[in-house]
């Protein structure tokens, strides 16, 4: 009895040690930094001075009034959101086409893959010299076709549009890697037993393939909403925010207040709003997906 106890004892230990550095990391890097955050949010830093006021939840409470901020969330949204699908989209169809055998089916894959491995920063400056108005590659190829020059990025929305379209390039890669995975992983004895049936190419993809698919849709889905929603490079490198204001994301938005206005408590609190949000649209999908999946099995 006694030797049954020191063995549960030390496989207790041993589970320990393993999680020991990776919880340290959490608290060095994302607890100690959150609280710190929260903080500063409640106070009137401006990121350099050595003072503060205290002044409670009043940088809270001017997010609910503050156009750039509103303006950011709404961005933030479409970034997130409307990558997600449209990476989902594609992604499926590239793991569709790709899954099949052909030549140079591996070169093919590194190809759309690739640009998910680049930086978003450097991602953004090759698209920015593509989008620019004066000597930009798209102008260039309109004017060759006989059309007018556009200003890409000189229109709010169409920066927004254009900024989304960018993300969902760069990373379509890395959802059809996922779905790769994820259709390699259904027998095709049910495929088998569906051509028997009868069943047509669409019912086969419908009622076998898309349900099989959902835990490979569950984990694309949440790495590409969460790169959405924390989107600060290709804003960066791309437009800077502007025009005025009108593209920033909400980590964006954080780096401006913070070294633009020297603003660090709204800043912060701006941070710990973008926090909250993306925890709670992470567990809400994380939820609805979870169910999916348990109903398609």
């Amino acid at each position: 009895m006694f030797k049954k106890k020191a063995g549960v004892a030390t496989d207790n230990q041993v589970v320990l040690v393993m999680t020991a550095p990776a919880v340290i990391l959490m608290i060095i890097f994302v607890a100690i930094p959150l609280v710190m955050g929260v903080q500063i949010s409640l106070t009137d830093w401006n990121g350099y001075s050595q003072n503060s006021n205290y002044i409670g939840f009043a940088n809270y409470s001017k997010l609910f009034t503050d156009p750039m901020f509103l303006r950011a969330f709404r961005n933030t949204v479409i970034y997130g959101f409307g990558s997600t699908l449209f990476q989902t989209i594609l992604g499926v169809l590239y793991a569709l086409l790709l899954q099949r055998g052909f030549a140079l089916r591996g070169l093919t894959r590194t190809i759309v893959y690739l640009p998910a491995m680049i930086a978003q920063l450097l991602v953004g400056y090759v698209w920015y010299f593509m989008v620019q108005y004066n000597r930009g590659a798209l102008n260039d190829i309109v004017m060759l076709l006989g059309g007018t020059k556009l200003d890409w990025m000189g229109v709010g929305d169409r920066a927004v549009l254009i900024i989304m379209i960018i993300n969902t390039l760069n990373f379509c890669g890395k959802a059809m890697i996922i779905y790769i995975a994820g259709l390699n992983s259904i027998p095709d004895m049910y495929y088998e037993a569906a051509s028997v049936d009868g069943a047509n190419g669409w019912q086969q993809f419908w009622n076998i393939t898309m349900p099989q698919l959902i835990p490979a849709i569950t984990t694309s889905t949440l790495l590409n909403l969460i790169g959405g929603l924390k989107m600060f490079g290709l804003v960066i490198s791309t437009t800077g925010g502007g025009p005025g204001y009108s593209t920033h994301s909400l980590s964006s938005l954080i780096n401006t207040l913070y070294f633009s206005y020297q603003d660090a408590g709204y800043a912060s609190a701006v941070g710990v709003v973008t926090f909250v949000f993306i925890m709670a649209v992470s567990i809400i999908i994380r939820w609805y997906l979870a169910r999916k999946e348990a109903a398609a099995q």
